[in-house]
C-alpha cells in the first residue's frame, strides 16, 4: 500500500501577482506531486471559501499563510499514513475535518491544494498521466477550447459590460489545427485593433481590452478577425459569451453602463435573442444573475433549445444547487471550477450529475491562474467536451493548451469531436 508520507504548503504568486497556496504531497514510495490553487475575481456568492489572512501588513491582506498552516498543522495530521490512491476517502476526510458546507474552517484553497497534489502524486506513483488516473479508460476526448480574446467587465479596465468574448473552433476534426486557427485569429484581431487605434493591452485572461462603443462591437471586431485570418464564422469558428451578469445586477434590474441601459430580466433576454439571431453565438454563460432564478427559467424557455446556456455563478460546481437547477429545468450546461467546491471528488460528482441529466460541462480556469495544468487533464479525463482557459497568450493560459497538445502528441487515440458538440 502506497501511503501519504508528507504534506507541505507554501505561498507562491498567481498571474495577478497575488499570493496563492502551493501544496506538495510526498508518498511512501518517494513519488510526489505539487498543486497550485487558482483564484477568481468574478466570484459567485455561494462559492466555497478562499481563506485569506487579512493581514494588511502583508500582500495587502491577501496572504495565505493561514491556509498553508492548515495544511501542515491540521490536515497533515489526519492524512499521513492514509492510502494515497483512495481519492474519494481522502477527500471525505477533508470534508469531515472542516465540517462546514463551504470549507469556512480550513479554506477551500487549502483542501483543494491537498486534494489535487495527492491526485498528481498518485498518478506519478502509478506511472500514468494524470488524466488517466482521474478518468481511467474513459477519458478519450480532447475538449473544444473557449478562447477569451476580448475582455470586459471585472476582467478589464474598459467600458464593456460583458466579461468575456470568446471564439470556439468547432469546425475542425483536429485539436492542433483548431488551436492554430484560434491563434491566427487572435493575432489578426490585434492587428485590426491597432489599425483602428484601439488598445491592445490585455486583461487578466489574455484577451484584448479596448474601449468600444457598446457590448455588440466586440463581436463585430472578432468576426472581422475570423474572416481576415481566412476562416468562416459560424462554420469553422463560433462565438461564445460570458456575460457575468451578476456583476451589473441590482434589485431586479440589469445596468448596462456601457450602453446607458436599464433592463429587467425579459428585456435582457430579448437583448440576447437579438444578438443570437444576428451573430453565430453558440453559448452564453451567466446570462442572468445568480439570484434571478425566475429570469433564468424564462431565459432557458426562450433560448435553451437554440444555444448553450451555462451556469457559473449560478451553480458554483455545487451538486445541491445544480440539482435545483435540473429540477427547475434551468440552463443546460455548467461551468466546472474545482476551487468553487473544494476537492477533486466533489468536482467529479458535479460533472457526473451534469452528464447524467444531459447538461454539458465546461472545465474552467480562474482569472488568477498559475502554471498548474490540472484542469487540462481533468477536461480529458471526464470527456468534458469544452475547456475555458483564456486567450492564447500569457504563460499561465498557454500552459493548459500546451498540456493538451502534449497529451495528444503522446496519446494518439485521443480524439477531437467539437463538430458534434452542438448538434441536436
Amino acid at each position: 500500500m502506497i501511503t501519504i508520507k508528507e504534506l507541505d504548503a507554501f505561498e507562491v504568486l498567481d498571474s495577478r501577482g497575488n499570493p496563492t497556496i502551493c501544496v506538495k504531497a510526498t508518498l511512501s514510495d518517494g513519488n510526489s506531486g505539487n498543486a497550485i490553487v487558482p483564484s477568481g475575481a468574478s466570484t459567485g456568492k455561494r462559492e466555497a471559501l478562499e481563506l485569506r489572512d487579512k493581514d494588511e501588513s502583508r500582500f495587502v491582506g491577501k496572504g495565505v499563510l493561514k491556509a498553508c498552516a492548515n495544511v501542515t498543522e491540521i490536515i497533515a495530521r489526519e492524512l499521513i499514513g492514509i492510502n494515497a490512491h483512495r481519492q474519494t476517502h481522502i477527500d471525505s476526510i477533508l470534508q469531515h475535518i472542516d465540517n462546514t458546507d463551504n470549507y469556512a474552517k480550513l479554506g477551500a484553497n487549502a483542501t483543494l491544494g491537498v486534494s489535487m497534489a495527492i491526485a498528481r502524486a498518485s498518478a506519478h506513483s502509478l506511472n500514468i498521466p494524470l488524466f488517466q488516473y482521474l478518468g481511467g479508460i474513459n477519458g478519450v476526448n480532447l475538449p473544444a477550447p473557449m478562447l477569451n480574446i476580448i475582455n470586459g467587465g471585472s476582467h478589464a479596465d474598459n467600458n464593456v459590460d460583458f466579461q468575456e468574448y470568446m471564439i470556439m473552433p468547432l469546425g475542425f476534426d483536429c485539436f492542433k489545427r483548431a488551436l492554430r486557427a484560434s491563434v491566427e485569429i487572435y493575432h489578426t484581431l490585434k492587428k485590426i485593433l491597432n489599425e483602428n487605434n484601439l488598445s491592445t493591452g490585455v486583461g487578466d485572461e489574455g484577451g484584448f481590452a479596448p474601449n468600444l462603443k457598446n457590448n455588440e462591437e466586440p463581436i463585430t471586431y472578432i468576426l472581422k478577425a475570423i474572416e481576415k485570418a481566412g476562416y468562416k464564422p459560424g462554420e469553422e469558428i463560433s462565438i461564445a459569451l460570458d456575460v457575468a451578469s451578476s456583476e451589473f445586477y441590482k434589485d431586479g434590474i440589469y445596468y448596462l453602463k456601457g450602453e446607458n441601459k436599464k433592463l429587467d430580466s425579459k428585456g435582457l433576454v430579448e437583448y440576447y435573442e437579438n444578438l443570437t439571431a444576428k451573430y453565430p453565438i453558440v453559448s452564453i454563460e451567466d446570462g442572468l444573475s445568480e439570484d434571478d432564478w425566475n429570469g433564468w427559467a424564462y431565459l432557458t424557455e426562450q433560448l435553451g433549445n437554440k444555444i448553450q446556456l451555462v451556469g457559473d455563478d449560478l451553480f458554483v460546481t455545487n451538486t445541491k444547487i445544480l440539482q435545483k437547477g435540473i429540477n427547475k429545468k434551468i440552463a443546460n450546461a455548467i461551468l466546472i471550477k474545482p476551487n468553487q467546491i473544494g476537492t477533486v471528488t466533489q468536482t467529479l460528482e458535479a460533472i457526473r450529475l451534469a452528464h447524467k441529466n444531459g447538461y454539458k460541462t465546461i472545465i474552467s480556469h480562474r482569472s488568477g491562474e498559475s502554471e498548474d495544468t490540472f484542469i487540462a487533464d481533468l477536461s480529458v479525463a471526464v470527456n468534458a467536451g469544452e475547456i475555458k482557459t483564456g486567450a492564447p497568450a500569457r504563460g499561465e493560459r498557454n500552459a493548459k493548451y500546451n498540456r493538451l497538445l502534449e497529451l495528444r502528441h503522446y496519446n494518439k487515440l485521443l480524439t477531437y469531436e467539437a463538430q458534434n458538440l452542438f448538434k441536436k
